[in-house]
């Protein structure tokens, strides 16, 4: 798109403009996207720089704690506002990238919703980000269709559906294609703002609504922000305030200690909390990785029935159902083992165990990775939740506090788990590199949030010289000798196999804990 045509001249596209993506990249969508920005983006970087001065504390020895300055918000009689008609039963919902195929197949597959995720399950190249905003566009305008052209099978929608939901990037990232006044836009604005100008009216003339997930908050105040952009989105497109409706992830410790706190500042705009559990650990790791009091053990041996997931889960479920909002449980990253019946049943019994803990601790509904889970899920909720959802079921009553939200899982550190981590980190790394978000590895579909507790939790016991269950100490010479193993064992036809494994070994050995692996790793992928 040439630069004369846009109506703001201090508007810049470094990217490519081809095809139909100048259907998406409009004069009128672009202003739209820089009036956010100019209003939001200075506010943005404050709160980032909080959590830089939030970490520097905890490197220094404090521990998250409840806050004092918001007790009168806990200790309130309020309630969310009010929730629309199609959200009300969620009790399975199916997440992945927002690929042509994937957006048809997961709106096909029996799923109450579908989140449509331009964050962890999207590797952010610009060619991915504009296809999405495309293939939701065409939802909306009753077009969306897929003919493989290597197959030769056709996508068609079903006339039954998921609910749709959005989830943008985080406040952290940033769209390195597009800036306004000489700065690099957010990519959570980037990807709301051309998401909400282009469907809101389409959406409501359809009957439906635009429905958000919002990942990676960290405070009421990263919340507060997201509430008056979704004010300013919905004044400029002429409609009231609250007509967006969004699900917060709780995904990082610090937002654990404000989830009443997050639910008042978005109460007009949300519905319900869900428990990001793979990202959890990873913050968990992160801010408080460099305390050996909180040094943990294998990944695997770290599960939601146990110490602090157990707790924030339980916590979640109770701060949520006080103030007439969704519980939603974890992700199931099961797939579907194939030429393997034996394990691909103790798989899809793991999944049916974990939503019969969420449904039965009163989730009101929880997620899962692959079409071929969802009748799994569906039939544990389907027979334990009974009404749509649980936001009439008695509250526990258990008093959740600092202690147990900080209770660390317990469990050996083994050879065996340090080398999945190398061997999950370095392959996952290499796919995003390629421009894939979702990636299935060793029968689960991992995401971004995978490859971050692979490489914080190395980083973790190299920085604090970790004992394995053998006697053997984590140290560098140790973590080398493995992933110069682990990476032979590798396909060979990984084409950015060692840029991957040149990061991946970066961060483990850094002196600080970077705080995403994908912002270094969007330097590669931008360039």
């Amino acid at each position: 798109m040439p630069l004369d045509t846009l109506n703001d001249s201090a508007i810049r596209i470094l990217g490519p403009v081809e095809g139909r993506a100048e259907e998406i990249l409009t004069p009128d969508a672009l202003a739209f996207v820089a009036d956010l920005h100019r209003r939001f983006d200075g506010r943005r970087r404050e709160l980032l720089a909080a959590r830089d001065a939030r970490q520097a504390r905890f490197d220094a020895g404090e521990t998250p704690d409840f806050r004092t300055d918001t007790a009168h918000i806990r200790d309130g009689d309020w309630r969310v506002g009010s929730i629309p008609a199609e959200l009300l039963d969620r009790r399975v919902e199916i997440t992945g990238p927002v690929d042509r195929k994937m957006v048809i197949n997961a709106l096909n597959s029996g799923a109450k919703v579908f989140m449509a995720d331009f964050e962890d399950a999207t590797s952010p190249t610009w060619d991915n980000q504009l296809e999405g905003q495309v293939n939701l566009k065409d939802l909306w305008a009753g077009t969306l269709s897929y003919d493989d052209p290597k197959t030769g099978k056709a996508y068609r929608l079903n006339e039954k559906r998921a609910v749709l939901k959005v989830r943008p990037r985080g406040w952290h990232l940033p769209e390195a294609h597009l800036t306004v006044d000489g700065q690099v836009v957010s990519g959570a604005l980037f990807d709301f703002g051309l998401y909400a100008f282009h469907n809101a009216h389409a959406a409501g003339a359809a009957g439906s609504g635009l429905w958000f997930y919002l990942p990676k908050l960290e405070s009421m105040e990263e919340a507060a922000l997201w509430d008056e952009v979704f004010r300013r989105a919905q004044d400029r497109l002429g409609l009231p305030a609250g007509t967006f409706k969004a699900t917060v992830l709780i995904e990082t410790i610090t937002a654990a200690f404000e989830m009443d706190e997050i639910l008042f500042a978005l109460k007009d705009h949300i519905v319900g909390l869900n428990c990001g559990r793979w990202d959890y650990i990873f913050s968990t790791i992160k801010r408080l990785g460099g305390n050996p009091d909180f040094l943990t053990p294998d990944r695997a041996r770290m599960t939601m029935g146990e110490a602090f997931l157990n707790a924030y889960s339980l916590k979640l479920i109770d701060t949520c159902h006080r103030r007439g909002a969704f519980a939603m449980g974890g992700m199931a990253a099961q797939i579907p083992v194939k030429n393997d019946p034996a394990a691909n049943d103790a798989a899809f019994a793991k999944v049916r165990a974990d939503k019969e803990r969420e449904a039965g601790n009163g989730h009101d509904g929880t997620w899962v990775a692959h079409p071929d889970l969802v009748p799994v899920a569906m039939e544990v909720f389907d027979r334990l939740m009974p009404g749509p959802n649980q936001l009439d079921r008695p509250l526990s009553g258990q008093d959740i506090g600092r202690d147990r939200l900080l209770e660390i899982h317990q469990g050996p550190r083994t050879e065996a788990g340090l080398r999945e981590n190398i061997r999950v980190g370095v392959q996952y790394v290499e796919a995003w590199l390629r421009g894939r978000g979702a990636v299935p590895l060793y029968n689960l579909m991992e995401d971004a949030a995978t490859a971050e507790i692979s490489r914080t939790q190395v980083w973790q016991w190299l920085r604090h010289a970790a004992p394995l269950d053998d006697g053997r100490i984590v140290e560098e010479a140790l973590v080398r000798a493995l992933i110069d193993d682990e990476v032979t064992k590798m396909p060979r036809d990984l084409p950015r196999l060692a840029e991957a494994v040149g990061l991946f070994t970066e961060l483990c050995f850094a002196e600080t804990c970077e705080e995403f692996l994908t912002l270094p790793a969007y330097a590669r992928l931008a360039d």
